[in-house]
């Protein structure tokens, strides 16, 4: 089943607390049985992939009834619930949710200064009333930044000439750790021409093992067929060669992805979608626009010797 939002995990997270001190982990093993979750689920991990998702979110739903005085925090990484949220399980309300929050006069000003700053128009939403957590909602708007860049990569790409295609290639693999120094798989990568290949790049810097290189420019409407990577195959045996990348900027289609699943040369497709990922990964055709700091409470520095 799906892991419930941060505000549905309020009242469960609300009950464990009654029940004495209890850290995340504790309270998200509690809720993850009581919800029936699989293994998958209760592993899984924010986009960002460094949080478990139901961790976040019973996190976030503690923080906020903390700021509503629901639940108090008597030492380090452990929550009780308080005297507050004693009384309000006593109502057996049904659920808790950021509306149920707003009727306390701590959570209320907290609210407040949380909008200060949100640009006009946009305090109707506000951090704590969304669905999804904060770091949910920066892993989301990353994706969409992350989904843009890579449509305007392709789209350039498209629109450049293959010499410019060919060197883009290039400063590519030299930035994965491929072909030595820049010089050297210029000198190789675009300058064969024949049999098939248009390229060869070192795959360690002593040239101990030859990489075989296909680059296909196309739109993304037009897929790579099983013919093109076939005769990309026959090329590497003509060459003696046993590894190749064949790297495109639309996709593979179904026969051709298949075809290489079974041969004995160890061939890598690079479709459009990957290579623009692998492009920004690794700073190629693009830099850094702004950093955002995200900053945590230090606990250490709260212990006192």
């Amino acid at each position: 089943m799906p892991i419930p939002d941060y505000q549905t995990l309020m009242l469960p997270v609300l009950r464990i607390a009654a029940e004495g001190e209890a850290r995340v982990p504790e309270a998200a093993s509690k809720i993850a049985d009581e919800l029936g979750l699989s293994t998958e689920e209760r592993e899984e991990l924010l986009p960002s992939g460094r949080q478990r998702l139901l961790h976040n979110r019973i996190h976030w739903a503690k923080f906020y009834m903390t700021r509503a005085g629901l639940i108090d925090s008597p030492a380090r990484g452990r929550f009780v619930i308080s005297d507050a949220g004693k009384n309000l399980l006593k109502t057996n309300p049904v659920a808790i949710s950021v509306e149920t929050l707003k009727t306390y006069p701590s959570f209320v000003e907290f609210y407040n200064a949380s909008n200060e700053g949100s640009s006009e128009g946009a305090t109707e939403a506000a951090p704590a009333e969304a669905v999804a957590t904060p770091e949910e909602q920066i892993d989301a708007a990353q994706g969409v930044l992350h989904a843009a860049l890579k449509a305007e990569l392709l789209q350039r790409l498209l629109a450049q000439s293959p010499a410019f295609f060919e060197r883009a290639i290039i400063d590519l693999l030299v930035g994965m750790g491929y072909g030595g120094t820049h010089e050297d798989a210029a000198k190789r990568l675009g300058k064969v021409g024949d049999g098939g290949i248009d390229g060869i790049i070192d795959e360690d810097r002593l040239g101990l093992d030859r990489i075989y290189v296909q680059a296909k420019r196309y739109a993304s409407h037009v897929p790579v067929g099983r013919p093109e990577v076939q005769a990309f195959i026959g090329s590497l045996v003509g060459f003696g060669a046993t590894k190749g990348v064949f790297v495109t900027t639309s996709v593979f289609s179904a026969p051709a992805l298949e075809f290489v699943r079974h041969l004995p040369q160890r061939v890598i497709l690079i479709d459009g979608s990957r290579l623009a990922d692998l492009m920004i990964e690794h700073g190629v055709g693009v830099r850094v626009a702004r950093v955002v700091e995200v900053k945590r409470l230090d606990e250490d520095f709260f212990i006192e010797e």
